[in-house]
Formats: C-alpha cells, structure tokens, sequence
C-alpha cells in the first residue's frame, strides 16, 4: 500500500485545502489531497491568458465575508486589492444596480423617493404572504410582480432550468432587498480580490512538508491503492455512494472567453442580463483584478447540466429530501468527514467553505486528534 497518510482529502477547494493547512500545520498530520481536476483552486482557480490578462477559468470570484475570523485565516495567505464589487442587471436597454435598492426603484419607476419613502412603497405594490412557500413567493411578498419579472423570474429560468415557484425560498435570501442607496454588490464588511489571484492563495496554504499532491487523480481510481487512516470528501456525496438513491441535481456553467482589442468592454466588472440573451451574465476580468492592458476579456456565463462538472446544488425541496437520505448514509459510515459545497449540498460562498471546514477541524478533527493522542498516551503508560 506505500506510504501511509494520516488523512486523504478529496477536492482541492477552499474546503479541502483549508483542512489540509490546518492538519499539517496544526497537528503535524500527514495529509495527501487528490482533485480530478489538472490544476488546484477548485472553482476559484486563476490563471493568465494569452495576451498576460489574469482570469476565473470558472468565471468571477470575489472574497467576502462578514466573520472576522474567516477573514483572518485568509489573510495569512493573501493580500487583497482595493476592489469593491458593482454588478448592473440590463433590461430594456438600460443599467439598474443589483441588488434591488433605493437607487434601483427610484430609476424603475422614474420617482425620487428617499430612503423614509420606500418601505411604505415596497408595502403598496407587495404581495402580502407571511409564509413564501418558493422562490417565487418569497420576490413577489417583499417587491411585488413589477420587479419580479424584470429581474428575477426570467434570470432564475435561465440559472436553475425551472420556475422560481419550483425554487427553496431561501434562495433568495443571497440577494437581499436593501432599504437605502448601497449599490454594493456584498454589504459585507471584508470584501475583493487577491492581488495576483486565487491560485496563488492556494499555492501558499499548500506550501507545507507534510502537505502531498496529487492532481489528475479521481478518488475512485485510487481509493484502493492510497494507505490512510481517514477520509475528507468534498466531492459529491451521491457520487461517492455510487448513486445508491439517484443523482443529486447541479446546475453547470459553460463559459464562453473572448478577447478584445480594445481597454474596456463594459463599465464594471459584471452585468446580468436577466431577460436578454442566452447567457446570465457577462463578466470582464479587468475590473475585478485592477489590470491595465491594452486587450480586454470576456467571460459570458451560460447556464447548462452537466453530471461532471457539478457547481451548484439546486435548491428545491425534493433536491433536500434526497440529499437527507445520503446523509442518514453518511452518518453511518466512520472514518469520513463530507464537507463543502458538494459533500454537504450547500450553495456555499468562498467563506462559508472556510468557515466549515474550520469548524469542522476544530469541533471534531483536532479534538478527535487529542483524545487519541491521550488515549496512546495511557496505553503506553
């Protein structure tokens, strides 16, 4: 079997490589990470392209977060830029800032209200539901159908292939209503982008002896020629039960790269096209990673399904239910934490895959790491 591994952790994310920094620096643990992919980052991964402008192979990333103590951990490993992130939504021809806001309304319904004004506005054109059911209801109950359909209904059929009535309210909650003129994407307190990009972050929480890589590499080639004492999976849960109760639902992303000779495409980083196009969004690079260049390029985000490339966790309830059954299973399996966006089925930010994978390390890995440490301890004595 060769070496033997304190720990294998599948994914080389935000997850996986967090737990991996904080094993070998913190308990001295030996640590393989294996990803299928050809390259480390996850989703967050960056690179530069042909004419030296530095991209999201899987489209924009910006770190926020509203924990201090997320913000701290990253910060051993990173120095972030000046940017703050603006995204407009096109419709009709012309630019309104999301998420829904005091200068948004104002501009879509051609009044100049002040902040005192617009929760007596929102009240007169909202549905009245106290307990929103879907996605669909959870819109209409805070801003009414006017809103809605110009930037939400169209933009959900587009992002998830199904109606918004077919959505998990709490969807919505990821772009909430504000009450005043914050145009800001995050209202989070810490917020941009890693100067010289996300890939070098992950190169710097990796850089440790005990820390071993292995890219290429699918956990099911390998799981019986790899010695280890226990698991980190962070890769999906149903594909690690061999599909035992029928595949969990993902949204996938195409994206399509195209390089301009010209400074500047779009005035900001990221638009939404919420009715307009095939695609939800288009991205230019520039913005996030405060570059100058001669060239620009372009990233367009179309939505698609592809049971290999699963991004996102479809929120529905019938997507909950299923992911419950594996769950039940993976409780009853030892030796092997789930953690991440696909082990544990969670549309989670940068952060919150932090976040849980911290928490995971502290509550359960080093006090499990200590009390075996203890019990060697007394069995030697």
């Amino acid at each position: 079997m060769g070496y033997l591994y304190d720990y294998l952790i599948v994914g080389c994310g935000f997850s996986g490589a967090t737990l991996a920094e904080r094993i070998a620096h913190e308990l001295d643990g030996s640590v393989l990470i294996i990803d299928r992919r050809d390259h480390i980052g996850g989703n967050s991964y960056d690179y530069l392209d042909d004419c030296g402008i530095l991209i999201g192979k899987y489209g924009a990333h910006i770190f926020h977060t509203t924990s201090e103590q997320v913000w701290n951990y990253i910060n051993r490993f990173a120095e972030f830029n000046t940017y703050v992130h603006h995204v407009d939504a096109y419709w009709q021809g012309n630019y309104y800032p999301l998420p829904l806001n005091l200068v948004t309304i104002n501009s879509f319904f051609d009044k100049q209200m002040t902040d005192m004004d617009l929760p007596a506005f929102l009240n007169s054109i909202r549905v009245p539901i106290d307990k929103p059911k879907n996605a669909e209801e959870a819109v209409i109950s805070q801003v009414g159908w006017e809103l809605y359909e110009a930037f939400y209904r169209n933009y959900s059929r587009k992002q998830w292939g199904v109606e918004p009535k077919d959505l998990d309210a709490s969807i919505t909650l990821r772009l909430p209503i504000r009450m005043n003129s914050d145009t800001r994407y995050f209202a989070d307190p810490w917020q941009g982008v890693p100067v010289g990009g996300f890939t070098k972050v992950f190169e710097r929480m990796l850089k440790h002896k005990n820390i071993h890589l292995s890219l290429n590499t699918d956990y099911m080639d390998v799981m019986h020629d790899v010695a280890y004492r226990k698991l980190i999976f962070t890769g999906p849960i149903d594909a690690f039960f061999n599909y035992a109760f029928g595949r969990l639902p993902y949204r996938s992303i195409e994206f399509q790269l195209e390089t301009l000779p010209q400074k500047h495409f779009q005035h900001m980083g990221v638009v939404n096209y919420p009715n307009d196009y095939e695609f939800t969004r288009c991205v230019e690079y520039k913005w996030l990673y405060q570059q100058k260049h001669d060239r620009t390029t372009l990233s367009r985000d179309y939505p698609c399904w592809k049971d290999d490339e699963p991004y996102y966790p479809v929120p529905s309830w019938r997507s909950y239910e299923l992911y419950e059954k594996y769950n039940e299973l993976a409780d009853r399996t030892p030796g092997i934490y789930f953690c991440g966006r696909l082990g544990t089925y969670k549309y989670f930010n940068m952060d919150q895959c932090i976040a849980q994978a911290l928490a995971l390390f502290e509550n359960r890995i080093a006090l499990e790491a200590q009390t075996q440490f203890y019990f060697e301890a007394a069995t030697v004595l």
